[in-house]
């Protein structure tokens, strides 16, 4: 019943207006001297890698400015959980420094450097090519996109489920800038700062900075250490130059240092060693139900945690050749070293503990021409190249999972690595208003991918088994080549009113298992790219005085060698191209402008994700490791319904000061967070609210903003470990807490 009230409460607010893919504030929301909203402001978006309104751009797209995503009360883009239709997104498994994101049920198969993401991740359209250090803090972000489906033409390697794209302020566009301190519960402590300015006419330069830090949302009662912490340094520093209004460049630098205690999650299966003599099953602990305590224990010392350097370095330059062509250039280079230690058991015992260490070095090129003839064609053609290396070092350690005669067996794995990457793409894309009010878009994306691996993995086993040492090694490389098309036909019914129809296809490339630790594995650690086609109708529209602004999306996704990571034997993790699958769904997205000063925003979105085959052996039951825990009957991070409301007021004050009142509730439905659908790593539906409050000073000098997120202490689950087929591992994850904060801003 609460999930139909809330559902058909957001669906009455987004049909209201004629629906919009994009959410905003009024343009007179937070105006010195009491000047109140008469119409929402234009918003625009980069989607199509050119500046357009969002009205008028034929891709499910959802766009956020820095107020909008500090009134989602997001610090880091976790915080866009429930505010875009059909998409998880979550810090990663057991990973202070990662964030796994799935876009209409499409994510990442596996946490290691040696699978790909689904979902693309852009700063200032540098693309990110691994979900460790993509935990972005949102602390000088000019806007926010989230382009949901297939990007296959226009955007880089893997982004069968979408893109995020984050925009960084621009210095000539930002001038002044602001200081702002927050302190909240569980020893939340973060400083913030920009500053911008012009050198010369011709000369702009900013700096910003954050240090973020708690002390830890999970604990452990009988010694009193915490977990899930946060220590973060990041710095990014910019320069613009413009010497006429023909050139721009803008050289940036950006540095991030993470220094986190180990995130613990909960054991929710019974945790068993494997006893040799006697033979037989011995359970170290029972799984644990009911709510989350926030309590925790580990097998590694306190001086275990997890640690990140993050650099990079990328020049833009754009150059108008005449009033018609365009030359853009994006260079890039990156940097990434982790050491993360990851307890995934979550208990006090040593069954799957590890090291993962990677030293990621990433160098990217791309090349833009673009040409418009100022009425009705537009078209952009495109060069990228990418060369990635990422060798990496593991260690497990499984003391506990072998036992002799009712004590552990030592154990130790360790893993060299080295994946070495090159991508290649050539695209074009043209825009043509052919009779007025219709317009068509077709593109094309050439692919080319390489991948060089090498692994060597040695086992080393304690007394009495030690002469079971073993090392097995191998190298393999492969190519991948696709086209990825697109193509819309959209029509103008009226100036408010623009309706489209799209197909884009989708690639995501093959790779080896980063996790073939057998002669076995090793034979068969090559899967294949997945692809995917799919279909989209939309509507958006906003009223003739703009005071509404809404959209509505039906797709339609096929996939094909749809790659899946699973459990089989001890120690043995094939990577599957395993599924046929369709995924369908609808989804809302509206703004609404109340009076002059009440604002509200939402989202409503449904999807039916389904496999059409699952080809796994395991659920053969002729198979040795026949496991009746398994199925695939839900498609992970693929709720049904998801749902949010947000309602913003405004007062006035006498003096020239403006209060504002704010709070949204999310809804997510039954989630599954494994891909064998383990039932103890379900989320079933819940319910999320949070309230914040701003009073902003005559003229927006001062600022004082204090919210509560979690606002009735739910307790529900985000992510999971599932690795069964090492002492039953099933361990949950889960969100944040009821925690609060007050913040004070001052901006010059």
């Amino acid at each position: 019943m609460k999930r139909k009230i809330l559902c058909t409460a957001i669906g009455g607010v987004l049909l209201a207006p004629v629906m919009a893919m994009a959410q905003s504030t009024p343009s007179s929301e937070q105006a010195p001297g009491n000047q109140q909203a008469v119409t929402l402001d234009e918003l625009t978006v980069t989607a199509r890698r050119r500046t357009e309104s969002i009205m008028d751009v034929p891709v499910a797209v959802s766009a956020f400015g820095e107020e909008q995503l500090k009134d989602l009360q997001a610090n880091t883009v976790e915080g866009l959980q429930g505010a875009v239709p059909n998409m998880n997104i979550a810090q990663g498994r057991g990973s202070a420094n990662s964030v796994n994101v799935a876009i209409r049920g499409i994510g990442q198969p596996d946490a290691l450097q040696t699978f790909d993401p689904g979902v693309g991740m852009y700063v200032d359209d540098v693309y990110y090519s691994r979900i460790n250090g993509a935990l972005f803090s949102l602390f000088d972000i000019a806007q926010l996109e989230v382009l949901r489906g297939p990007q296959g033409t226009l955007y880089g390697k893997n982004s069968t489920g979408g893109a995020i794209k984050l925009t960084t302020k621009n210095p000539f566009d930002y001038e002044g800038g602001s200081v702002e301190l927050t302190a909240g519960d569980y020893g939340r402590r973060e400083g913030r700062f920009y500053v911008s300015g012009q050198l010369s006419e011709t000369v702009a330069a900013s700096i910003a900075g954050a240090k973020i830090t708690n002390d830890g949302y999970v604990k452990d009662p009988a010694t009193g250490r915490r977990f899930n912490d946060d220590d973060t340094t990041a710095m990014r520093a910019k320069l613009a130059f413009a010497p006429n209004d023909a050139f721009r460049a803008t050289l940036s630098m950006d540095y991030t240092k993470q220094d986190a205690a180990l995130t613990m999650g909960r054991p929710m299966a019974d945790l068993r060693a494997t006893s040799l003599a006697p033979a037989g099953v011995v359970v170290l602990q029972p799984g644990q139900t009911g709510d989350w305590n926030h309590t925790a224990q580990t097998s590694f010392d306190p001086g275990k945690g997890q640690e990140l350097k993050h650099t990079g370095a990328s020049l833009a330059m754009e150059l108008d050749l005449n009033e018609q062509w365009q030359l853009k250039s994006i260079t890039s280079v990156r940097n990434l070293d982790t050491e993360s230690y990851i307890d995934i058991d979550a208990s006090a015992y040593e069954l799957g503990d590890v090291l993962v260490a990677l030293d990621q070095s990433q160098s990217s090129q791309e090349f833009q021409l673009h040409y418009d003839n100022g009425s009705n064609i537009h078209a952009t053609f495109g060069a990228y190249y990418m060369k990635e290396e990422v060798p990496s070092y593991q260690e497990a350690y499984a003391d506990d999972l072998f036992q002799l005669a009712g004590a552990g067996v030592p154990f130790l794995r360790t893993i060299d690595d080295d994946l070495s990457t090159t991508s290649k793409a050539a695209f074009a894309h043209l825009n043509w208003e052919f009779i007025p009010t219709w317009t068509v878009a077709a593109g094309v994306r050439w692919t080319k991918d390489s991948k060089n691996y090498q692994r060597s993995t040695s086992t080393f086993w304690g007394a009495p088994f030690s002469g079971l040492n073993e090392t097995v090694a191998f190298a393999a490389k492969a190519d991948w080549t696709a086209v990825t098309p697109s193509i819309s036909l959209q029509k103008a019914f009226s100036d408010n009113l623009m309706g489209y129809v799209s197909a884009n296809r989708g690639f995501k490339s093959g790779g080896f298992n980063g996790r073939a630790n057998t002669v076995y594995d090793t034979q068969n650690a090559k899967f294949d790219p997945e692809y995917v086609w799919t279909y989209e109708l939309g509507l958006k529209g906003s009223s003739a005085d703009n005071r509404f602004r809404g959209g509505a999306t039906a797709f339609y996704s096929k996939y094909s060698d749809f790659q899946a990571r699973v459990s089989q034997d001890v120690g043995t993790f094939p990577v599957l191209n395993a599924a046929e699958m369709n995924i369908k769904g609808v989804e809302l997205e509206g703004t609404m402008l109340l009076g002059s000063a009440t604002t509200v925003t939402g989202q409503l979105s449904w999807m039916d994700a389904k496999y059409d085959s699952f080809e796994d052996f395991r659920l053969d039951p002729s198979y040795p490791g026949f496991d009746p825990n398994v199925n695939h009957d839900n498609v992970p991070f693929s709720p049904e319904v998801t749902a949010r409301l947000g309602v913003q007021h405004v007062f006035g004050l006498g003096n020239g000061s403006n209060l504002t009142i704010g709070g949204d509730v999310n809804y997510r439905d039954d989630t599954w967070l494994s891909v064998d659908n383990r039932d103890v790593l379900m989320q079933e539906a819940y319910t999320v609210a949070g309230m914040y409050g701003v009073w902003d000073s005559p003229q927006l000098v001062w600022q004082v903003r204090a919210g509560v997120r979690n606002l009735t202490d739910k307790s529900y689950k985000v992510e999971g470990q599932e690795f069964a087929s090492v002492g039953n591992i099933q361990t949950a994850y889960y969100g944040l807490p009821r925690n609060y904060y007050v913040s004070l801003r001052y901006n010059f």
